[in-house]
């Protein structure tokens, strides 16, 4: 097998961020993992949020399957660990007003936590050289893989095993192996064993035993961290079977299955309407008040009046908007010409529940430099997406852990209207807060 290493992708220098923004965003993180965890618990919202999506959409379909057949059997898991990423951009509206807006959460498999983690000691050191050790200094120290870790440590103390071994479930062909290995490598100096298996190998050689605590090769799996699991291609019949497995087990799934569904677009919608965050934060209004000032305009495409009303006002001005359907990983969303073509052609079929509507951000553009191997170095008009990492652990009906752990910002060419790191479009950058 050939293997190639190359740098990741980074920009020369960081980029401006909004301090008050900034802190933001810090700030409404534990509300977003109180929410994320409050929604994984509630049956009846998921079921009715995900109806419309899970007649027209095979891949969230089955993952609601494997939901609903846990549920029946009984859940045995009793500690629930959540390790996600809130994405926002700033928006400048008509005013000019900058304003965070959350793009959407990723619950699953949320990445570069290890990799973000030595961004600023890079971009530090070039500030340094370039004679800039005020600005230098200004840089924040960030280290999401710590708290990531720690978070997954915590868990596998909860589950109570000393034997018992975290596994990475990783895909066949891995190319961000180094932001993985930061977190392992913490692991490991907590004297944590960690495994690192395909979804291959657990459909062909992980059991559960009568407790439905599960095995792999022998050893006994304290928690399971999803690396991958989230698009439709990581998946035929034999690793649908394995992933209903580990469903089924004691282990600390993260995410577990309904976490998973929580992060999807439509959940995202169905929490913008009136009166959704006061009925799963019920006695918060302060965190239902901080949540709701992230959110933008997010729309239902479901069979319906008000369906009919969107779709149409969607073609008529599509530069307004963005549609999104319910996949992970980056460059799946449609813009402009492409938008208006697909709902043209699926307006009156149910294939268009499952996508939402959301209205466009629009950032400044500010200049940066995007290194990238084998590409050539020019100065290019960028726009950037912050992150911030949430971790939370539940055990049986108490959150034991609550917080955020570190962000991630990244950066694009203006002409790029979406796709992340991993796609092949954005660099790993370092926020200058101002």
């Amino acid at each position: 097998m050939r293997r190639v290493v190359n740098y990741a992708p980074l920009t020369l220098l960081p980029s401006a961020v909004p301090s008050t923004l900034f802190e933001q965003a810090y700030a409404v993180q534990q509300d977003f993992n109180l929410l994320v965890d409050a929604v994984s618990q509630n049956v009846g919202f998921l079921e009715r949020a995900l109806a419309s999506t899970i007649r027209a959409d095979d891949f969230t379909a089955q993952l609601f399957k494997i939901y609903t057949q846990v549920l029946k059997e009984g859940l045995v898991q009793t500690v629930f660990l959540g390790i996600n990423r809130s994405d926002y951009m700033i928006d400048h509206g008509a005013d000019g007003t900058p304003a965070l807006k959350q793009i959407e959460i990723n619950t699953i498999a949320a990445s570069f936590g290890g990799l973000t983690s030595r961004t600023t000691a890079v971009h530090r050191h070039v500030l340094n050289v370039l004679g800039k050790s005020k600005e230098a200094s200004k840089l924040l120290d960030n280290n999401p893989s710590k708290g990531i870790a720690a978070g997954i440590g915590r868990a596998w103390e909860l589950y109570g095993s000393a034997r018992a071994v975290v596994m990475f479930l990783v895909e066949d062909t891995q190319r961000n192996i180094f932001d993985q290995r930061c977190i392992e490598n913490e692991l490991w100096t907590r004297n944590i064993r960690v495994i690192r298996r395909r979804f291959q190998e657990v459909f062909e050689k992980a059991s559960l035993d009568k407790d439905r605590r599960l095995y792999m090769e022998g050893q006994e799996v304290a928690v399971v961290y999803y690396r991958e699991g989230y698009v439709p291609q990581n998946y035929n019949k034999q690793n649908w079977e394995a992933r209903l497995l580990m469903e089924r087990s004691k282990a600390v799934k993260c995410p577990d299955i309904a976490t998973q569904l929580v992060g999807t677009k439509k959940v995202q919608q169905e929490l913008s309407q009136p009166g959704a965050l006061e009925s799963l934060l019920p006695d918060r209004p302060e965190a239902v008040a901080r949540l709701r000032a992230t959110f933008t305009g997010l729309y239902s495409l479901d069979m319906g009046e008000e369906g009919d009303r969107m779709v149409a006002m969607a073609i008529a001005d599509p530069e307004r908007f963005v549609l999104k359907p319910q996949r992970e990983g980056g460059g799946n969303n449609l813009y402009g010409e492409e938008l208006k073509q697909l709902l043209e052609k699926i307006k009156d079929s149910p294939e268009r529940t499952s996508y939402i509507l959301m209205d466009k951000i629009t950032p400044r553009p500010s200049l940066n430099c995007l290194l990238r191997a084998h590409s050539p170095l020019e100065i290019s008009s960028c726009i950037s997406e912050l992150g911030v990492f949430g971790v939370y652990i539940r055990h049986g009906t108490d959150l034991v852990v609550n917080r955020h752990v570190g962000h991630l910002l990244r950066t694009k060419a203006v002409e790029h209207a979406d796709g992340g790191v991993a796609a092949g479009v954005a660099v790993l950058d370092t926020p200058y807060l101002v």
